[in-house]
């Protein structure tokens, strides 16, 4: 009789344990990202002395230049941005997959490189090198030649252009990887040649790929803290006045900072139903299974080419290159001096190894959190579809266009103040990482699932293992390869992670770059440098370990 109670005791926990997951991850969705977003929708529409109801606050933005110029800013700055990009990383990532470039691999390794690191370190190295005292603008002073200043708008153009490319360069070569080279010759013989058939039929066929692309570029340039902070000055755009408006001692208005955060959201919801509204009516189905053959090029041509492609992926590492130059040469106080030495290293070990052992110790747990939840929720959702699993789908995909400041916002307002009081601790940190960068884990994760058998699972339940057990002891066993490549991305994010932190760290919790931004704020480049270059270092390692756990096939793009 015992041994049946137990059995039946076991049925019963097989049964409802998604249930149980669904409704634990909707508890815990509701308490951590939907409380805290309806708190933020309530502050910007109930302000005054009397929390009144009303639209002032959304008046007085699109009312007063000062606030509605800043969102002029930042849809500029992010669509310009996000054409150059596109305009570099396209043609770049055609040439690379479809012609016979030499040393593709250590290209690829170079343009990856060039992502390790937040927007801001790419702008704190153009500042080294072009600022008002900057190693290449004194250097030509000499000569009479002034170069273009590095700050305002058209110094953010370049750092974004150069940073954000990459994400255009590798999701092309995937997609260009995976065409079927049938449906170009197709075309071939109906008399589509050249330029006609790339724009006709080879462009069009990438266009659900590419878009992805381009809206990870438009979402990280639109959130983007960093960068227009150090170089902005006064081209000031939406992130940096909500900051502003939120930190301000002096005249700062929670109920503006809200209103230009729900204003931001909406904004990234728009561009994310517009991706969606471009490629959803059509059918963009392939094969796979005739990849394109690598042309031929004539030695001219290919000399030109590679020329061109290097020297975009050299000019795109040259924030990485100085970045750990600088944090060898001598300085004194802020000034650099001649020759080299470790004392930046020595100098962060002994007076910032707390903030280095913040970084990874929050990111190792977050994504400790991110792969367990990643794992079981990719699992509801593909296995066990319905319209509760696909609501939990739309909800944790939901922070992807949420800005950092944006996060750390809402959290400090829902969260800083009793039952749950988390503001200025460790574990509001943990949770922001968790909350902003599953994403990546979470979507790649359904990624893998989709690709396994359910054939594998009914196997194993028809042995009289229960479906519990066989997940933990089958699916998620097979799911590891295609997750780590989605846990990788969010590792890498985690440890980078500004925007939120910025706002939400106190003095007992700071992370390597808020460290970073403090030290460029008091003109100590080479301490920054020495923590920008253990940030870049940290990436590296990751994708290092994450080809020898893939053997090399797995992907973080």
């Amino acid at each position: 009789m015992k041994t049946i109670a137990g059995m039946n005791r076991k049925r019963i926990f097989a049964l409802d344990f998604w249930n149980l997951m669904t409704f634990i991850f909707f508890v815990l969705i509701a308490v951590f990202l939907v409380y805290p977003l309806v708190g933020l929708l309530s502050r910007s529409i109930f302000s005054g002395e009397n929390n009144s109801f009303g639209l002032s606050s959304y008046l007085e933005f699109f009312q007063l230049p000062y606030y509605f110029s800043t969102l002029w800013h930042s849809i500029l700055l992010t669509l310009v941005s996000t054409v150059l990009a596109t305009l570099v990383g396209l043609p770049m990532g055609y040439v690379v997959a479809r012609y016979n470039i030499p040393g593709k691999k250590m290209l690829n390794v170079m343009v990856v490189i060039s992502l390790l690191s937040p927007p801001f370190i790419g702008a704190y190295a153009w500042i080294v090198l072009l600022g008002r005292s900057g190693f290449l603008t004194k250097l030509i002073e000499p000569l009479g030649i002034h170069l273009p200043s590095i700050y305002g708008f058209g110094g953010m153009l370049l750092v974004f252009t150069f940073k954000m490319f990459p994400f255009i360069y590798m999701y092309v070569i995937g997609a260009l990887g995976s065409m079927d080279s049938s449906l170009e010759e197709a075309a071939e013989s109906l008399g589509v040649h050249g330029i006609k058939r790339l724009f006709t039929v080879t462009f069009p066929l990438i266009l659900p790929t590419l878009t992805s692309g381009v809206v990870m570029v438009l979402m990280t340039v639109l959130s983007d803290l960093g960068t227009p902070m150090l170089i902005g000055e006064g081209y000031k755009v939406l992130p940096v006045l909500i900051y502003d408006e939120f930190m301000s001692e002096m005249g700062g208005s929670f109920a503006m900072a809200s209103t230009m955060s729900v204003i931001i959201i909406v904004f990234s919801l728009t561009v994310l139903f517009l991706q969606r509204k471009i490629i959803g009516n059509k059918d963009y189905n392939m094969t796979g299974l005739r990849p394109p053959a690598v042309i031929e090029l004539k030695p001219g041509s290919k000399i030109i080419l590679t020329t061109v492609v290097y020297g975009i992926a050299v000019f795109a590492l040259i924030p990485q290159i100085t970045t750990v130059v600088t944090s060898f040469i001598k300085t004194h106080g802020p000034l650099f001096v001649k020759g080299f030495s470790f004392e930046s290293y020595r100098y962060i070990w002994d007076k910032m190894a707390d903030s280095i052992m913040h970084t990874f110790t929050y990111a190792t747990i977050a994504i400790i959190i991110m792969i367990f939840m990643g794992i079981l929720t990719a699992y509801l959702v593909v296995r066990r579809k319905s319209r509760v699993t696909a609501l939990l789908d739309f909800l944790l995909m939901s922070p992807y266009v949420i800005p950092g400041s944006v996060l750390g916002i809402i959290f400090i307002m829902a969260f800083n103040k009793p039952p749950v009081l988390l503001a200025g601790t460790a574990t509001i940190l943990i949770i922001s990482y968790v909350i902003r960068k599953i994403p990546f884990l979470f979507r790649s994760s359904i990624g893998i699932l989709y690709q396994l058998d359910p054939a594998v699972e009914e196997a194993s339940i028809s042995l009289g293992i229960s479906p519990v057990r066989t997940f933990f002891k089958v699916t998620a066993i097979l799911m590891l390869p295609g997750v780590v490549s989605g846990a990788v991305l969010s590792w890498i994010a985690s440890i980078n992670e500004f925007s939120s932190t910025i706002i939400l760290y106190s003095g007992r919790t700071k992370t390597i770059s808020v460290a970073i931004f403090t030290e460029i704020f008091k003109d100590s480049y080479g301490t920054a440098a020495a923590l920008g270059t253990i940030l870049t270092l940290a990436a590296i390692v990751s994708l290092v370990i994450f080809n020898k756990l893939t053997k090399g096939k797995g992907s973080v793009v």
